[in-house]
Formats: structure tokens, C-alpha cells, sequence
């Protein structure tokens, strides 16, 4: 049995429910811009080090809760996870990103994928359960993954890309092949959330990372179809309780409708998306998540207040079915401080907005 949970905005607002304030959370908020996460990685050894051991995961996963009012955590780990599963050997250079050992380019490695046994990654169920008890009912914990297309990106290209031009090659060279790891790839990712969900997780987030990079039209037939596929099997509830799913596609803007229509109840939306004109595309349908400029927190405080105050005025009042948050991950440069002034200045301002709605 899990603790009650003592704050549930966030669930509340990914719902569409009438909440006190806008929640807020922030993509990457465990990570290198705070000292104590870069402490407890130093211990660790490295990053896989970190996100492998249960009990470093579920520290680092606390440490934002620490110093900021967050209403959400996030599970920390990787959303590589799943192909390293599958037998790519996945690992971190010192500031050059992740790299597999074995990336898929030919009929035979493509031929070579299936579906990991999910006890491959028992160490990421671990760890949220691990975090769930640790939090206490506190706030809820979220679980993720990386969708379908871009798993493939970084599959195809062995690691992080400029130009996409091994994953573009195969896609418009030989769709076959690019459908057939879509696909595994949407059934991987769909029992991984579950597998997530079973341990603990009480909403799930599935990272588009590279959507924006694919056209018009080719979007819709090699990510969003595949994106839906790993929606229509994750669970919508667990033990009588209502899961939130969260689709963010960066670049995505374009599709809104599109992304709207395959069935999540939250969208997240890069910087680049004005709030009010988002919420007027996509009406009551989803809740929307998002979508300040992650530099802002480089500025001034008085900057970041201003910034954080016109986001949440663009979404209107009374500002139910918003969840504050940035429009890509945290840098690992930002003052921690500035966070400070962005969470107090969120929660501050919706309450006047729900008052004067």
C-alpha cells in the first residue's frame, strides 16, 4: 500500500480538473545545474552508475523536492533504457552524449530486433518503487520514455545527430525496414510504461525529442501512427486510479490537432508555441503542459518573474488544465536560484489568476 498522496494538482490539472494554482515541474529538474546531484554522480561513478542503482536513482530523483515547492517528480533515468535492453550496448563518454556499441543500419540488424524482456530493466522498476515510497505521497511521480521515432534516431545514427541522415536514409530509402523497428519499438515502449506503472508511477510522459526534425506527412506515418500505437496500450488507470499520459513532441507545434486527436490528456509544448493560441487550436480536449524558454533562467530575476507571469496570462484565466513547465529540459548552467524565483512566481500568480477569473 502507498501513502495518500497529500498533493495531487498535477494529476488534477492533467485531467482538466479545477485546481488551486498551476502546478509546476520542470523536464531535467534533477540534474547537473544543482551541486548536490553533481556530488551524489561523483559518487556513482558515472551516469549509467547513477540511473542503475536504486538507491542513488531514487536520492537524485528527491533532490529537486529538497529546494523547490515542485508538485511533480520525475523518475530518473534514461529513455535509452529500451534499446540498450535490446542488446545495442549503450553507453556515456565524458561530454560527448550516448553512443551504442552495435546501431541498427542493415536488413540483418534490423531483422535482429524484438521486444526486450522487460527483466532487463528491473532496475528502473526498482528505482520507482524505490521513489514512490521515498516520496511518501508527497506529489506524484511520473515515468517516461522515449517514443518510437526517436528511439529510432539515435538507434539508426548510433548516438545523437546533427543532420539525421543515417535515420532519414532508411526512412525514405527503405520504409520497410524503418516501420518494422517503429513498430517494436511502440510495443517496447507501451510495456515499459506499464511495467512502470505497475511499480508505482502515477502518470506517464512520452518524449517526441526528434519529431520536429521529420516533414509534413512523414511525421504523421513514422512518428505520430507509432507514438498512438504505444497510447492505445497503456493503461488509462491502475488499481481504480486515473493515469495521465503525456505526449511532447519538441518542434511538434505544426500537429497540435494531430497529436490532440490520438488520445493523450496532456500536450507538452516547446517555447515556440504562444499558450492562448494553443489552447484555442486544441479547445477542451487535452490539458497543456509547458512552455517557458529554458534560457530565461539565465536572466535576471525580475526577468524570470516577468517571463514566467506572461506564460501563464497567455493560457488565461482561471488557468485549469495548465501545467507549468519548460519547453525543453533544463540546462545544466542554470543558477539554481533562478529556478527558486520561477516556482515561487508560478504558484504566486496563478493563485491571483483564479482569483480575479
Amino acid at each position: 500500500m502507498h501513502a495518500p498522496l497529500k498533493n495531487d494538482t498535477f494529476l488534477r490539472a492533467c485531467l482538466r480538473q479545477p485546481t488551486d494554482y498551476t502546478p509546476v515541474w520542470l523536464m531535467r529538474q534533477a540534474g547537473r545545474y544543482l551541486p548536490e546531484y553533481r556530488a551524489t554522480r561523483e559518487r556513482a561513478g558515472s551516469f549509467m552508475g547513477l540511473a542503475t542503482n536504486t538507491d542513488f536513482a531514487t536520492e537524485v530523483t528527491l533532490q529537486p523536492l529538497e529546494r523547490y515547492a515542485l508538485d511533480a517528480a520525475i523518475l530518473f533515468s534514461d529513455i535509452l533504457t529500451v534499446p540498450d535492453a535490446m542488446g545495442l550496448g549503450l553507453s556515456f563518454a565524458m561530454g560527448e552524449g550516448p553512443k551504442f556499441a552495435s546501431p541498427v543500419r542493415s536488413e540483418a540488424d534490423v531483422a535482429k530486433l524484438e521486444v526486450p524482456d522487460m527483466a532487463k530493466l528491473r532496475y528502473v522498476f526498482d528505482a520507482v518503487a524505490s521513489i514512490r515510497r521515498a516520496l511518501d505521497g508527497r506529489v506524484p511521480l511520473i515515468g517516461f520514455s522515449g517514443s518510437p521515432w526517436t528511439l529510432a534516431c539515435y538507434m539508426v545514427e548510433g548516438g545523437g545527430s546533427d543532420d539525421y541522415r543515417l535515420v532519414k536514409s532508411m526512412l525514405y530509402g527503405r520504409p520497410d525496414l524503418m516501420h518494422r523497428i517503429l513498430a517494436i519499438n511502440a510495443d517496447a515502449v507501451a510495456a515499459y510504461l506499464n511495467a512502470q506503472i505497475d511499480a508505482g508511477a502515477q502518470a506517464v510522459m512520452v518524449f517526441d525529442s526528434w519529431g520536429g526534425v521529420l516533414a509534413d506527412g512523414v511525421f504523421q506515418q513514422f512518428s505520430l501512427a507509432y507514438t498512438q500505437r504505444v497510447l492505445q496500450q497503456v493503461k488509462t488507470e491502475h488499481e481504480g486510479v486515473r493515469i495521465p499520459r503525456i505526449v511532447f513532441t519538441k518542434g511538434g507545434g505544426l500537429w497540435l490537432e494531430e497529436m490532440a486527436a490520438i488520445g493523450p490528456d496532456v500536450l507538452g509544448l516547446d517555447w515556440t508555441m504562444n499558450l492562448g493560441a494553443a489552447r484555442r487550436r486544441v479547445g477542451d480536449r487535452v490539458a497543456l503542459q509547458g512552455n517557458l524558454d529554458p534560457n530565461v533562467l539565465f536572466a535576471p530575476p525580475e526577468a524570470v518573474e516577468a517571463e514566467a507571469i506572461r506564460a501563464l496570462d497567455s493560457f488565461g484565466a482561471p488557468g485549469h488544465g495548465h501545467i507549468f513547465n519548460l519547453g525543453h529540459g533544463i540546462s545544466q548552467h542554470t543558477p539554481p536560484e533562478s529556478v527558486t524565483v520561477l516556482v515561487n512566481t508560478v504558484h504566486a500568480h496563478s493563485r491571483r489568476l483564479r482569483k480575479t477569473a
